[in-house]
């Protein structure tokens, strides 16, 4: 683990917004969204596009907001944000890779490293609560944050996340030619500028936030329509950008809308692993258990060896307090997948629900694993702060505790767990340096909010 550096640097940044995980998909006013399944199916079609841009997909991540509004944003040189709003919007691969290609270009193009160059290295749980809480906060949802050093959650969007329209012009020529490299039908941006097109004529709270970050203008769009009749014969079909969009818009939609209305969107005769897939998720919610079991049963019976289908049946089985059977799903998915962090942070809280000593101590191994793959999940921070402390080490305990609140951006809570851990860990320990890094963040954010 690499040494984490001091962060006093990255308070002008720092916001006071709570950060949540879902479990892993649900609706919870607006959050980040964690889920193993939407993360991978984002990634699947980032790829091309990448390649295209020639950035490592190692470097970049695609996360989704629970905001039902339209907007899609770049906060710190690899994190793409979409809301999912945009992405249920949306009704093919291509306009959403063209998103994609167009914050990717505002990455590669370096307009964000010009105006975020001190969130750079943001290496820390604390480092990262500030780049997300920045991010959440130029989301379009004005009761989103309260500012430290930003002031409101307009000037957080003014002043990091509007794009100038010479901006804009450069990151639709390159995004463009992104998709052109990977095969991806450029035809797809113009479809994603004409659902913002007339909004600029708007009062601004009627506008999506889109197009208050990225302005839109008639020659913009009369360039793109130009740059996607050049590119247009470099076109190719991608069934697999279809199915894994398919799936990342289907699990959204199946948690995030009226259960009725996804069961009713479906219907009972789709025989297709998104269709059980989406059916599974709304008899979850209604709850009808039974029904719901027996579809992701049907659903792991067609695809026996994808993991994210067996992290489902395993989601549905804890929440409906079939602990035993969770584990095995759970432990299945982990088989098929022992490096997703997300996956093996469910698997640690399905044995942490069975209490007892063994489940413990295999959800703590569980878990560790998960934090140092993916240390940004408050939850699974929640679930490895309960572990801890049935293994009687309070100290470990309370460091999780205050990086959880220190990513959900309560500081002041933070603080107060990271001085317990300091007292309890070995002075100079891995543990005790983490606090350390903790404190100094939660000491210059309290020092600066008494200016």
């Amino acid at each position: 683990m690499p040494a984490f550096p001091s962060l006093s640097r990255l308070l002008a940044a720092l916001t006071l917004l709570a950060v949540l995980a879902l479990p892993p998909v649900a609706a919870r006013a607006q959050s980040l969204i964690r889920d193993a399944e939407i993360e991978h199916a984002l990634r699947e079609l980032l790829g091309p596009v990448a390649g295209a841009a020639g950035i490592p997909l190692s470097q970049l991540r695609v996360m989704v907001i629970n905001d039902g509004s339209l907007n899609a944003f770049v906060i710190d040189g690899r994190t793409i944000f979409v809301h999912s709003g945009l992405i249920l919007r949306l009704d093919r691969a291509e306009a959403l890779q063209a998103v994609i290609a167009h914050e990717l270009a505002h990455i590669a193009n370096g307009h964000i490293a010009r105006r975020l160059a001190n969130l750079r290295g943001a290496n820390s749980v604390a480092a990262m609560g500030a780049v997300l809480a920045v991010g959440l906060a130029a989301s379009g949802n004005g009761g989103a944050a309260a500012g430290v050093a930003l002031g409101t959650q307009s000037s957080a969007q003014r002043v990091f996340f509007s794009h100038s329209r010479a901006e804009e012009a450069s990151a639709d020529q390159a995004g463009i030619r992104y998709m052109a490299r990977a095969g991806v039908d450029p035809q797809a941006m113009v479809e994603v500028l004409d659902i913002f097109r007339g909004q600029e004529a708007l009062q601004p709270g009627r506008q999506d936030p889109y197009v208050r970050t990225h302005p839109l203008s008639a020659d913009r769009l009369r360039a793109m329509k130009g740059y996607a009749a050049a590119y247009g014969g470099e076109a190719r079909d991608d069934p697999q950008a279809d199915y894994w969009f398919a799936r990342a818009r289907g699990k959204l939609g199946a948690f995030l809308q009226n259960s009725g209305y996804t069961l009713r969107k479906v219907g009972k005769t789709d025989k297709s692993d998104v269709a059980v897939m989406r059916r599974a998720i709304a008899y979850h919610r209604r709850p009808d258990t039974e029904a719901a079991v027996a579809e992701v049963n049907r659903l792991v019976a067609m695809r026996p060896n994808d993991p994210y289908y067996q992290e489902l049946k395993g989601q549905i089985l804890l929440e409906s307090r079939r602990f035993p059977a969770a584990v095995s799903a759970y432990g299945r998915a982990v088989d098929m997948a022992p490096r997703e962090p997300l996956i093996l942070a469910g698997y640690g809280r399905a044995l942490l629900a069975l209490e007892s000593a063994d489940g413990n101590s295999r959800a703590l191994a569980a878990l560790e694993k998960a934090r140092a793959r993916d240390p940004y999940d408050p939850r699974m921070l929640r679930d490895l702060a309960v572990a801890w402390a049935r293994a009687g080490n309070n100290g470990m305990a309370s460091l999780a505790t205050a990086e959880r609140y220190a990513l959900m951006g309560r500081l002041k809570d933070a603080g107060t767990h990271a001085t317990r851990a300091s007292d309890l860990l070995p002075h100079g320990s891995a543990g005790w340096l983490r606090a350390q890094d903790v404190l100094r963040t939660a000491e210059a954010a309290a020092k600066r909010s008494k200016r």
